[in-house]
C-alpha cells in the first residue's frame, strides 16, 4: 500500500463513549464468550497484515480474558517499510454475502486499548477493491470504555458513493497509516439503535 507521505488522519469527533452497564445484546455481531467457533453471526474472524501487499507489519490475534471481561485481542508492529502500513481484524458480516443493517444507528464496541487512535472499517456490495472502505476512527483507553460510531460519522475512503446500511459485506478493526503499537481488545460489537 502506497501512502505518498499522506496520513490516515481521520477526526474522532463523532465518537461517543457511553458507560458499558446496562448495554443491550440487540444487534450483537460477537461478544467473544467462546473459546472458539464462529461469531454470534455464524462467521469467523481473521487477522490480515500489510504483508498480503508485501509490507512488513506484523500482528497476533487470540482470545483471552482481561479484567474480568473475555475479548478478542489484536497486537502487533505496524510499519510503514515497504508501502505498507497496516494490521487488522475483520469479520464477513453475513454467510450469505450482505447484512441489512438500516434499522440501526451505527456501531457500538466494547474495547481496551493502549490509549492509541484505531479505525473501524465498513465495507459494502460497492467495495469491489482491497483498499476501499468506510472509515470511522476511535481511540482505545486503557480501561475498558464502550465506543459508538453512528454510520453517518463513517467517510469514503476512495470511492464515491455514500455508505449504505442496507449492503453491508465485511467490518474489520484497524491499526493503519503510521508507526505504532497495536494493542487492542474488544470485549463485544454490535450495532445500537
Amino acid at each position: 500500500m502506497h501512502t505518498g507521505g499522506m496520513r490516515w488522519a481521520l477526526p474522532i469527533l463523532a465518537m461517543t463513549i457511553v458507560s458499558t452497564a446496562g448495554a443491550t445484546p440487540d444487534g450483537l455481531i460477537d461478544d467473544f464468550r467462546s473459546d472458539t467457533g464462529p461469531s454470534r453471526l455464524g462467521t469467523t474472524w481473521r487477522l490480515v497484515t500489510d504483508q498480503v501487499m508485501g509490507g512488513v507489519s506484523t500482528a497476533r490475534m487470540q482470545r483471552r480474558e482481561l479484567g474480568g471481561r473475555r475479548a478478542l485481542c489484536m497486537t502487533g508492529d505496524v510499519s510503514l517499510a515497504n508501502n505498507g502500513g497496516f494490521v487488522q481484524i475483520n469479520l464477513a458480516l453475513s454467510p450469505e454475502g450482505r447484512l441489512d443493517a438500516s434499522a440501526f444507528t451505527g456501531v457500538r464496541l466494547s474495547v481496551r486499548g493502549n490509549g492509541e487512535i484505531y479505525n473501524l472499517h465498513l465495507k459494502t456490495a460497492a467495495t469491489t477493491m482491497p483498499w476501499q472502505s468506510y472509515r470511522a476512527a476511535f481511540r482505545a483507553l486503557d480501561t475498558w470504555t464502550e465506543i459508538r460510531l453512528p454510520f453517518a460519522s463513517f467517510t469514503p475512503h476512495r470511492l464515491v458513493p455514500a455508505l449504505d446500511t442496507t449492503r453491508l459485506t465485511r467490518l474489520g478493526i484497524v491499526a493503519i497509516g503510521r508507526e505504532m503499537r497495536a494493542d487492542l481488545c474488544i470485549a463485544d460489537i454490535g450495532f445500537y439503535r
